[in-house]
């Protein structure tokens, strides 16, 4: 007991701070495919800049096109899938979107949004590299996500590296033999198919404490005995982040339970001895 709980001491001080690269603060390619789907509409909507008369301007390209208006959501940083609420002028509930409708709805719009005196003034002079701009923005609330992806990414690497064979994202309903999983479809991050035996294999990382990790590390205390009980299968958990910290008490319960927890700093003990397997 005394042994586990001195290596257990020693994984949270390898715990790492972050396991971002230069890559994890902006996906550019995401937010290139985003502005090069509405390029067209934000072209027509440029000729709104500079003008004083924006009503009449409004006029001209509502005529020609009234779905150019449909971006106007994104110049004030929000996405249409949001389907944000807004009070009206009567005090009431109504969707942001409901205001690209007609042209007195539109040009409401851009006076009360403060868009119409950055339009009037040319403070923008381009709404695509305007547009491009704010999807940046709005991009960083992806990096939380990007973390957990970014981890799967780093181990995939090592086994690449290492010269492991490894599969990717493999449904348990695989593993007809692989009884007491429950009825909830689980996806397993990676898989290495070895003669005697299959690792199944989850990946995480958290920078913050919180429920998620006491969650994934109660989830993983329960079915990692399941699936080791199996001496077919062995589960190995490859997890890393100081968000650890605020939730160790978890951790070192799942750590006493599942035989094979590794961080990015012990990870390449398992690979050597996945090497040496058949």
């Amino acid at each position: 007991m005394h042994n586990i709980m001195a290596k257990f001491d020693v994984f949270l001080s390898q715990l790492k701070e972050t396991n971002a690269t230069l890559g994890f603060f902006t996906d550019f390619s995401k937010v290139c495919l985003s502005v090069a789907k509405i390029a067209v509409k934000l072209n027509q909507l440029n000729f709104l800049l500079g003008k004083d008369n924006l009503r009449a301007a409004v006029e001209l390209i509502y005529n020609e096109n009234p779905k150019a208006f449909e971006v106007l959501d994104i110049l004030v940083a929000v996405r249409k899938k949001d389907k944000k609420l807004v009070l009206n002028e009567k005090l009431q509930p109504v969707l942001l979107e409901s205001y690209f409708n007609d042209v007195d709805s539109i040009c409401a719009y851009i006076e009360g949004t403060g868009l119409g005196e950055v339009f009037r003034s040319k403070k923008i002079t381009n709404l695509v590299d305007y547009v491009f701009g704010v999807e940046v923005g709005l991009d960083t609330n992806a990096r939380k996500n990007r973390s957990g992806k970014l981890m799967a990414k780093a181990v995939a690497k090592v086994f690449t590296e290492a010269g492991i064979v490894y599969e990717e994202e493999v449904n348990s309903t695989t593993f007809n033999d692989l009884k007491g999983l429950g009825k909830d479809l689980k996806r397993f991050d990676f898989v290495i198919r070895k003669k005697d035996k299959i690792f199944l294999i989850e990946t995480n990382f958290y920078n913050d404490g919180g429920s998620k990790p006491n969650e994934v590390a109660r989830s993983y205390s329960d079915i990692a005995p399941k699936i080791n009980a199996n001496k077919k299968y062995e589960f190995v958990w490859i997890t890393d982040g100081k968000g650890w910290l605020k939730a160790k008490n978890k951790l070192e319960e799942a750590y006493g339970i599942i035989p094979r927890v590794y961080n990015l700093t012990t990870l390449p003990s398992f690979v050597e001895e996945i090497k040496k397997l058949a």
